[in-house]
């Protein structure tokens, strides 16, 4: 057999493989693995490559990742049953603040310097030492940082008050092709696609990227970057249907020669300008 056809058909033959074994260790993002399994994933990498260029037998090569992939699995599954199991493969998160205090033993545990916590706080937006009432360093190296009370974002909860949940934002529109499965969970059709791009006056083949938000609203980026991207008018027209509506209960109530019918026109257009009072900082802006 030549030899570059004996490469392709091993190269082919490895892909497959080390695909299948990536793809059963699970979704770990390599920025934040352990130190561990980044040392597995590089000797694996190396066997690959020795095995792919005849510099160790097949056999071998197979064994050596069979053994560096079936190892590893086995320790996980054991962390996912025991905490001590967990702690030894992994290793244990590390205190590095407490109460706004530098635990300066727990940084010298974790080979940590001053400097690296400073780098780490700003890559967190944490500019301010005083700022930071707890701070924990994982595994995988990353630092989690909780703020003091008084310098966090005030929340709806903070507040008592309560909030409707706010679903993710579906695309609908992706290089210029519509996408009817995300159009149809949201109860959406083409039809209406074509209308609110007809009322922006762009055209479906310009549209790089569109998406729906929680409040209906359609937000287009184009592929032409030169033209002004436009402002989706669907909170506008609600609120303007919703004075229409209540323009016209009030006119009912005054044309009705039925007092029944005119306390009833004139309790709900009253009902509808309340809601409307209440909608206008979120619908108009």
């Amino acid at each position: 057999m030549p030899g570059w056809l004996d490469i392709l058909l091993r190269s082919i033959g490895l892909f497959i493989v080390v695909f299948a074994l990536t793809r059963a260790m699970g979704k770990k993002h390599p920025a934040k693995v352990t130190p561990f399994r980044f040392i597995i994933y590089t000797v694996l990498a190396a066997i690959t490559a020795l095995t792919m260029l005849n510099m160790v037998n097949p056999g071998v090569g197979l064994t050596a990742l069979a053994v560096w992939f079936l190892l590893p699995f086995a320790g996980e599954y054991l962390a996912t049953r025991s905490k001590w199991a967990h702690n030894l493969i992994y290793g244990r998160e590390t205190v590095v603040i407490r109460q706004g205090k530098v635990l300066e033993e727990n940084l010298r545990q974790a080979r940590v310097n001053g400097e690296e916590l400073l780098s780490e706080l700003r890559s967190k937006n944490v500019f301010n030492l005083a700022d930071v009432e707890f701070a924990v360093l994982e595994p995988t190296g990353d630092l989690n940082v909780l703020l003091k009370s008084e310098k966090t974002s005030v929340t709806p909860y903070d507040l008592g008050r309560q909030v409707a949940p706010r679903p993710e934002p579906q695309t609908v529109i992706l290089d210029g092709n519509i996408l009817n499965e995300q159009l149809a969970a949201l109860g959406l059709n083409k039809h209406w696609i074509k209308e609110q791009l007809e009322g922006s006056g762009v055209l479906l083949d310009n549209v790089f990227i569109g998406q729906v938000d929680a409040t209906g609203e359609l937000y287009l980026d184009l592929f032409d970057d030169t033209l002004r991207n436009p402002k989706p008018q669907v909170k506008e027209m609600l609120f303007a249907t919703l004075e229409k509506a209540q323009a016209s209960l009030t006119t009912f109530s005054l044309e009705t020669e039925d007092q029944e019918a005119k306390n009833m026109y004139s309790e709900y257009a009253g009902r509808l300008q309340e809601q409307l009072e209440q909608l206008k900082p979120h619908l108009l802006h």
